[in-house]
């Protein structure tokens, strides 16, 4: 098997995980959350994040992997700032309707877009925008009900979507630039993000809950259903650097709606959730805008692997890896933790 074909089955099998984890810890949050009454998101984020650190740290003892420091600067303002996108997307579910948090989660693929455009130089081509604009029409139409605006919950919607949208593309920016590892950037960057929601997690879910996490009762099945729902978390924040890091956050993006779409089907299945023939319809359309988005990124990647062949001496910027394709050996694989937002009303999505 040559050295293409085997980076290509680690994608699929990094692709693989990342969904199989998402659409886990999605389903036993919904439990924990909808049938046992714990309505702490933030918090049980903060203890996602410290089992990952506490098992990354494991890992690093038994030499599974190698730690290498870089900016301690650039390591705590990420780390801040991905714990920040995460209590401001769980503010944004707190003061606005279903719906237009599902807005708020579809926003974040043009703005990540927008932003790669106008600061790093990045170029879609039509033929991406359109399967992209396929995608998001679908997803909408799958998920997106009520559209209830208020003046609070538009501008926090808005934070959390550029928050989220800059602390994933640092994700996949700061392991090229300073050449580390998913790995070494999850374990440096978990302290913060754990620290930052560790703080801020009772109070935000205080307020948006009108409890209090540390007078919950806490039962043998609450528990045993928060320490699966940890062990699961290691699995997703992994395989979400992974992929950023490999792809690209907009590719990370499209397998976050492909996992929202696959939470609709298994909640259908599993837990007798409401589904109509519109949500058929929306998973539809967004499955053929995957599809076109992967037809597209091999295409150009394809093109693009063929322009460098032809001129070894001249650097080619191509498009981002698609759901199933190794761009050169960047990556071919696409994550959201997390959009990450899980809430805790079980009339709401829950995301992972």
């Amino acid at each position: 098997m040559g050295e293409g074909e085997r980076f290509q089955l680690g994608m699929v099998g990094a692709l693989t995980l990342s969904v199989v984890s998402s659409v886990s810890i999605v389903i036993c949050n919904k439990a924990l959350i909808s049938s046992l009454g714990f309505h702490f998101a933030t918090t049980l984020t903060s203890w996602h994040l410290l089992v990952t650190f506490s098992s990354l740290h494991m890992a690093l003892k038994m030499k599974l992997f190698e730690h290498k420091p870089f900016d301690q600067k650039a390591v705590m303002g990420f780390g801040i700032l991905n714990g920040i996108s995460i209590g401001l997307l769980n503010l944004s579910l707190g003061f606005n309707s279903v719906g237009f948090y599902q807005m708020t989660k579809l926003a974040i693929i043009p703005c990540t877009v927008l932003l790669e455009t106008l600061f790093l130089g990045k170029r879609f081509s039509r033929s991406i925008q359109l399967s992209l604009v396929i995608l998001l029409l679908g997803v909408g139409i799958a998920t997106v009900t009520d559209l209830q605006l208020n003046a609070l919950g538009s501008v926090l919607s808005l934070l959390a979507i550029v928050t989220t949208c800059v602390a994933q593309i640092m994700t996949n920016t700061i392991q090229k630039n300073f050449k580390v590892s998913s790995t070494q950037l999850l374990y440096q960057s978990c302290p913060y993000q754990a620290g930052t929601l560790l703080i801020s997690g009772p109070f935000l879910d205080g307020f948006l809950t009108d409890q209090n996490v540390f007078a919950f009762k806490y039962t043998t099945q609450v528990l045993a259903f928060i320490i699966l729902s940890c062990l699961i978390s290691i699995s997703v924040n992994f395989s979400t650097f992974l992929v950023i890091g490999k792809t690209s956050p907009v590719t990370y993006q499209v397998l976050g709606h492909l996992k929202t779409c696959l939470v609709l089907a298994f909640g259908y299945v599993l837990l007798h959730d409401p589904f109509s023939w519109r949500n058929i319809l929306g998973i539809f359309i967004a499955l053929i805008g995957m599809v076109l988005y992967s037809y597209f990124c091999t295409r150009e990647s394809q093109s693009t692997t063929t322009e460098v062949s032809a001129q070894p001496f001249q650097q080619v910027e191509g498009e981002s890896a698609p759901l199933l394709n190794a761009e050169n050996g960047k990556g071919g694989l696409i994550e959201a933790v997390v959009p990450k937002a899980p809430v805790w009303n079980s009339s709401k999505d829950l995301d992972a």
